[in-house]
């Protein structure tokens, strides 16, 4: 088998057992070899064309339940100027953690909360990563202002209003957070 059929029969990024079982464990090292695919991770490959960010390739395809929170869902949805030195990756209480090599700060969530807000978006075909919405990472700003400070949670509810934000969407949403919902509320009263 020539390497470009070979290479058709992989996904862009895959684990080592995917990839035996559609093209062998024999054709797999001859790509390594040749420099067609290139370890991410233990266990985790991807084709040598391929550019995309790594770090979460590896924790989405590490942790189905892996979702961008807090600092890093700010950042990328633009509500603070910050670039995070760790991703800030939530999982469900008791969810097993695995080991990676991004730099990762862990955050353990309620399962009765976990989904609120959860989106995903794509990282490659099919890979993707869960994100929190704008205005749950704004709630969850709040909730944990004890570790990211109060700063952090006004900046970007402030920016998030100037945007077109809608303080009732996200008061709505705040309801499922019911200890947080007085702060968001008089914070909101100052600012608006």
């Amino acid at each position: 088998m020539a390497d470009q059929a070979l290479l058709a029969a992989l996904p862009t990024v895959f684990r080592y057992g995917e990839a035996t079982e559609a093209i062998g464990e024999r054709q797999l090292r001859n790509l390594a070899d040749r420099g067609q695919i290139i370890p991410m991770a233990r266990g985790l490959y991807r084709k040598r064309d391929w550019l995309g960010d790594e770090d979460l390739a590896e924790i989405a395809a590490k942790s189905k339940q892996a979702t961008i929170c807090l600092r890093s869902a700010l950042a990328r949805h633009d509500l603070i100027d910050d670039i995070p030195a760790s991703i800030d990756i939530a999982i469900p209480r008791g969810a097993w953690q695995p080991t990676l090599t991004p730099p990762i700060r862990w955050h353990h969530f309620d399962h009765a909360t976990f989904e609120v807000g959860r989106g995903s978006i794509d990282i490659t075909a099919g890979l993707s990563i869960g994100l929190y919405s704008p205005e749950r990472s704004i709630i969850d700003a709040y909730r944990l202002r004890h570790l990211q400070g109060p700063d952090m949670a006004n900046e970007s509810l402030k920016r998030w209003l100037q945007r077109g934000g809608q303080p009732s969407v996200l008061l709505k949403l705040a309801d499922a957070f019911p200890r947080v919902l007085p702060a968001i509320r008089s914070t909101l009263e100052v600012l608006l």
